[in-house]
């Protein structure tokens, strides 16, 4: 295996930012109420300032995004991670505006809109945004603080 030395700043914001335009799934964590933390993946739509995502509004994550709009996310694989921490709010469809709809059901490959049970869209805007490969990458990791990127 050959080594690959650490990012720096400017690599790994270009590598993060292309991770959150091109990946299509993320892992929602979510606490609220009674139920504790609970982990479910979702796919997403990036904006560039927010993450969009969709999930049941009676499912465990709908509920405690609902209760509670603290968030971890993950995205990639654990040797090229990017964990995000935010806020999300409920956005109803129709305060979502077809274009975004459109575009989110577009690159998900599907369309909550057109589904029998009711779906709840939520708009995750990052608090903070870390992003590391090895253990050689954890220090410099946090590219994001107080919703202010870095650099």
């Amino acid at each position: 295996m050959t080594a690959v030395p650490p990012r720096g700043l400017r690599e790994r914001l270009e590598d993060t930012r292309r991770r959150l335009e091109d990946d299509v799934d993320l892992w929602v964590s979510s606490a609220g109420g009674s139920g504790g933390p609970y982990l479910v993946p979702l796919s997403f739509l990036w904006d560039g300032t927010a993450l969009l995502v969709s999930t049941p509004r009676a499912s465990v994550t709908g509920r405690n995004l609902l209760a509670d709009g603290r968030v971890r996310v993950g995205l990639g694989p654990t040797r090229d991670v990017v964990i995000v921490d935010g806020a999300a709010e409920p956005v109803d469809v129709a305060d979502l505006g077809e274009e975004r709809a459109d575009a989110f059901a577009a690159k998900t490959g599907f369309d909550p809109r057109a589904l029998d049970q009711p779906y709840q869209y939520f708009r995750i805007r990052p608090r903070r945004v870390q992003a590391w490969r090895e253990a050689d990458e954890l220090a410099g990791r946090t590219l994001m603080s107080d919703g202010v990127w870095l650099g």
